[in-house]
C-alpha cells in the first residue's frame, strides 16, 4: 500500500495540491534538472498520476512536489504538474505556497507585517511575500522572473476564423487572443467554446517559431491561451477578464499567475499599463489578481519587466492518501 501525503489549497478558485510526504526522491542540481528527471522516471510520475487522475483528482487538478532549492538562497524548490506532465511556473501555484509556507511554519513569519518565501521554480527564482495580521495570512503577492514579448499579431487559423495572437513570457509561454474577435466574451455560459478554442489555437502554435524560448529549449512550448476580455479602464488602470487554457485542454479557475505576468509585460509594452498603474485581472468565475511593473529591464536582449501579482489562498483540506496493491483502477483515470 502507498502512503502519501498532501495539503490542498484553492487560490482564486483554483486547486493547488501540495504534495509533503510519499514521492520518491528526484535528484539534480537544480530545480529545473529535477523536473526533467520526474518527467522520465516512472515512479515519480506515478505520484503524480495517482494525484491527478480520477478518483484522487480530476482533469483540472493541479499540484506541486516540494523538492531543495538550486542553493541556500531560497527556502525550497518546486515542480509543478497537472494532468499532462510538469509545467515551468505557476503564479497561483506561487501564491498558495507561500501562504503554505508561513502556515505550517516552513518559514517563520512576523504576526503583524510582510514575509519573503523565496522559492525555486524551473523557470527560476520567485519570491512570495506574505502579509499577516495578528498572525493570519491576509494576502500573498509573488514577484516573477522578467516577462517579456516574443511576437504580436500572429496569424492563426481556427475554426471559427483567423485571429491574431500576441505571444509572451511570463515563466511559460502565453499566446494572447481577445474573445471577442472570435464572437464571445468570458464567461461561464461560454466554457465549452472558450476551451475547445484555447486549445485549438495552442496546438496551432506550438509547432511554430513562436513556441522557442530565447536561449532555454527545456522551456519551450506555448504553454496556454489567455482568451480575455477588455473591461475598459478603472481609475487605478485597465481592467480585463481572462480564461486560460492550458496543458491539453486544462481551465485556469484563477485570472492565472504567471499569465497575468505575461499579459503585464503585454500591456506595459504598448504603454496600456504605466508603472504607477495596476492591471484588475478577473478570472471566469469572478476571482481577482493585480498586477503591476515593479521593474523595467533587459532580458533575452529585449526589453523585460518583473511584475508583481497579488491574490489570495485558502488551505482547503489535509489529505492521507493510498493505493491499495488490488485496486483495480490503479493510477487512476482522467474523464473530460
Amino acid at each position: 500500500m502507498q502512503d502519501i501525503r498532501a495539503t490542498d489549497y484553492h487560490t482564486a478558485g483554483e486547486p493547488f495540491r501540495i504534495v509533503t510526504e510519499g514521492v520518491p526522491e528526484i535528484p539534480g542540481s537544480t530545480v529545473l534538472e529535477r523536473r526533467e528527471h520526474a518527467q522520465r522516471d516512472e515512479h515519480v510520475d506515478a505520484v503524480r498520476r495517482l494525484l491527478v487522475n480520477e478518483p484522487r483528482g480530476h482533469a483540472d487538478m493541479y499540484g506541486c512536489f516540494v523538492v531543495p532549492p538550486d542553493d541556500e538562497g531560497a527556502h525550497f524548490g518546486v515542480l509543478f504538474w497537472h494532468k499532462d506532465g510538469y509545467s515551468t511556473a505557476c503564479g497561483h501555484g506561487t501564491i498558495a505556497l507561500g501562504a503554505w509556507a508561513v502556515r505550517s511554519r516552513l518559514v517563520d513569519a512576523a504576526p503583524d507585517g510582510e514575509t519573503d518565501v523565496v522559492i525555486d521554480v524551473p523557470s527560476g527564482r520567485v519570491t512570495a511575500t506574505v502579509s499577516c495580521v495578528a498572525g493570519e495570512v491576509r494576502g500573498v503577492s509573488f514577484r516573477n522572473v522578467p516577462a517579456y514579448v516574443l511576437g504580436q499579431g500572429i496569424a492563426v487559423n481556427t475554426s471559427r476564423g483567423p485571429v491574431r495572437a500576441d505571444i509572451s513570457y511570463g515563466g511559460a509561454i502565453y499566446a494572447s487572443v481577445d474573445a471577442s474577435v472570435l464572437g464571445l466574451s468570458v464567461d461561464p455560459e461560454h466554457y465549452g467554446d472558450l476551451l475547445a478554442l484555447g486549445r485549438e489555437i495552442k496546438w496551432k502554435l506550438n509547432g511554430t517559431e513562436w513556441a522557442r524560448h530565447p536561449s532555454e529549449p527545456r522551456l519551450d512550448g506555448i504553454y496556454g491561451t489567455i482568451l480575455f476580455e477588455d473591461l475598459g479602464r478603472r481609475s487605478d488602470g485597465p481592467h480585463q477578464r481572462n480564461i486560460t487554457v492550458f496543458a491539453d485542454g486544462e481551465v485556469d479557475r484563477s485570472p492565472c499567475g504567471s499569465g497575468t505576468s505575461a499579459r503585464v509585460a503585454l500591456l506595459a509594452s504598448s504603454g496600456q499599463l504605466a508603472p504607477d498603474q495596476v492591471l484588475t485581472h478577473d478570472s471566469v468565475v469572478g476571482t481577482r489578481f493585480l498586477g503591476r511593473v515593479v521593474q523595467e529591464l533587459e532580458a533575452e536582449g529585449r526589453p523585460a519587466y518583473v511584475s508583481e501579482v497579488r491574490g489570495m489562498a485558502y488551505r482547503t483540506g489535509e489529505h492521507h492518501f493510498v493505493l491499495e496493491a488490488n485496486d483495480p483502477v490503479g493510477l487512476g483515470f482522467a474523464l473530460r
